[in-house]
C-alpha cells in the first residue's frame, strides 16, 4: 500500500531511495504450499564429491543423462516429419488433437480393454496428468485427503498439499516385493478420502504387482467407493519373465483415472507428452470428465509437434526396441544386485522392472552416521557416488539407485559403495 507520508516526496526521490517501503507483495497460499521434497533434502546435504574420483550419479530418474539409452529411430523420424510438414505449429483442442487421442486409445486397448478417444486427455507430461487428476478429485476446502504409497514418488504429496489436500501414507512391504499392506491401506480411509494413488510399476521400488494383488487393492477401493488414480508411467517397463497388468484390464468396477505418457518407455522425458485415461465402467465420472476438460484449458494443451508425431511414434516403434530396453535394465539391475548383496551392511532388493532399485542401509552397523542422509552425504564425499536417500521417498534408512547408467559405471559405483561400507561397518 502506498504510504501517504510520501505524497509530497518527488517520485524521483522514491525511486532513488531503495529503503523506502511502498510495496507489500505476498506470495499466494498455493505457492507457499508448493514444496519439492527431493530438492529440500538434497540441497540441505551440501554435497561435495571426492575431487580424485569421477562422480557417478545414480540419483536422477532421467534415462537420457549418460547418452547410453536413446530413443528409437522411428520416434525421432516421426517428429522430423511433423516439423517438416509444418501442420502442427498452431493450437489444437486443449484435451489433445483427435488423431493423437485415437492413437493413444489404440495403443492402450489390449488385454480385453477397449479405450476410445473420448476417454483420452493429453497433458504436458505425466506430472501434469497427475496434477489434473488430484485437482479434479480432491478439494482442500472440503478437508479431503488422498492415500499415497510409502515409499512413493514425492510429487503426489507436492501436488496434493499445493491445493490444501491432506496426504496419508499406506505402507508397502519390502519382503513381499513391495506389495501394499492391505490392512494398513484400509485403516487410512475415512469419509474424507477422495482418492487412492496406485503406482504400478513403482518408483522407487521397481516392483510390478501381480493381478491378484492389484485386485486386492481395487477391492478395498470398491468396497469404500473411492476412485483410484493409477500412475502407470512405467507401463510394460518390466524385466523378462515379469508381466505388467494395467488396472483397466481387471474389470474391478472402480472408477479409474490412469496416468501415463511417453517419458520413460520411449526414453523421451523432455518431450512432455502425458495422458489421462478415464476408465469408467458405471458412468460415475461425468463430473470429473468435465473437470478434467476445464483443467486442460489452463495451459491450452500439450506440445502440438509431439501430438502430431504421436500416431507414428506409437505405431512404428518396434517391439524389439522395448525388448532391448527391458533387457538392458534387467541386466543392470542384476549387476547392481550381485555387487551389493555381499556388501557389508547393505540389503539390496531386486526390482522386477522400471529404472530403480532400493537398498536398505543396516544403520545399526554404521553407528557413526545418525541417519541415511549422513550416510549418503559421506559416501558422496569419499566415493563420488550419489544415490537419493530414502527420506526423499518417505522411507528413511534406504537408498534409491537409478539403473539406467552404462553397465560399467553401475558396476564401478556399486564397488565403491561396497568399499565405503567396508570402511565404516561395525560388528
Amino acid at each position: 500500500m502506498y504510504d501517504r507520508k510520501l505524497e509530497k516526496t518527488a517520485s524521483v526521490s522514491i525511486i532513488e531511495d531503495p529503503k523506502v517501503e511502498i510495496w507489500r507483495i505476498e506470495a499466494s497460499t498455493a505457492a507457499k504450499n508448493t514444496r519439492n521434497f527431493i530438492r529440500e533434502i538434497v540441497d540441505n546435504l551440501d554435497l561435495q564429491p571426492n575431487p580424485d574420483k569421477a562422480v557417478i550419479a545414480l540419483s536422477i530418474g532421467d534415462p537420457t543423462v549418460y547418452g547410453n539409452l536413446k530413443a528409437a529411430d522411428e520416434t525421432i523420424d516421426a517428429v522430423k516429419a511433423v516439423v517438416e510438414e509444418g501442420l502442427f505449429n498452431g493450437y489444437v483442442a486443449s484435451t489433445g488433437h483427435q488423431d493423437a487421442k485415437e492413437a493413444v486409445a489404440e495403443y492402450l486397448s489390449n488385454d480385453g480393454v477397449e479405450i476410445s478417444a473420448r476417454d483420452v486427455i493429453l497433458c504436458s507430461g505425466c506430472s501434469s496428468s497427475l496434477e489434473h487428476c488430484i485437482t479434479a478429485l480432491a478439494d482442500g476446502t472440503k478437508n479431503h485427503n488422498i492415500l499415497i504409497p510409502r515409499p512413493g514418488f514425492p510429487i503426489y504429496r507436492t501436488l496434493a498439499e499445493h491445493i490444501g489436500v491432506e496426504v496419508r501414507y499406506y505402507n508397502l512391504i519390502p519382503e513381499n516385493n513391495w506389495e501394499a499392506d492391505i490392512d494398513h491401506l484400509e485403516s487410512q480411509i475415512d469419509n474424507n478420502t477422495a482418492a487412492i494413488v496406485l503406482n504400478n510399476p513403482s518408483n522407487p521400488c521397481g516392483s510390478s504387482f501381480s493381478k491378484e494383488h492389484l485386485r486386492n487393492i481395487l477391492e478395498v477401493a470398491y468396497n469404500n467407493r473411492i476412485p483410484v488414480i493409477a500412475d502407470e508411467i512405467y507401463e510394460n517397463l518390466v524385466f523378462p519373465g515379469e508381466q505388467f497388468t494395467s488396472t483397466a484390464s481387471l474389470n474391478s468396477g472402480v472408477p479409474l483415472l490412469i496416468c501415463g505418457g511417453l517419458a520413460k518407455r520411449f526414453l523421451i522425458p523432455g518431450w512432455r507428452l502425458g495422458w489421462i485415461i478415464v476408465h469408467d465402467e458405471f458412468g460415475v465420472l461425468d463430473d470429473i470428465r468435465k473437470a478434467l476438460n476445464s483443467l486442460s484449458q489452463r495451459i491450452i494443451g500439450s506440445n502440438t509437434l509431439i501430438q502430431g508425431a504421436l500416431p507414428a511414434i506409437l505405431k512404428n516403434t518396434p517391439q524389439s526396441f522395448f525388448d532391448s530396453l527391458n533387457n538392458t535394465l534387467a541386466n543392470n539391475a542384476k549387476v547392481a544386485f550381485e555387487e551389493l548383496k555381499n556388501a557389508r551392511g547393505l540389503t539390496p532388493f531386486m526390482p522386477q522392472g522400471t529404472m530403480y532399485m532400493l537398498v536398505e542401509i543396516q544403520m545399526a552397523k554404521f553407528p557413526m552416521f545418525e541417519n541415511g542422509l549422513e550416510f549418503a552425504k559421506k559416501m558422496m564425499e569419499e566415493e563420488s557416488v550419489f544415490c537419493l536417500p530414502g527420506d526423499c521417498f518417505a522411507i528413511p534408512g534406504f537408498l534409491r539407485l537409478v539403473i539406467t547408467v552404462p553397465e560399467d559405471l553401475i558396476k564401478e559405483a556399486c564397488q565403491r559403495m561396497a568399499e565405503f561400507c567396508n570402511r565404516y561397518y561395525t560388528q
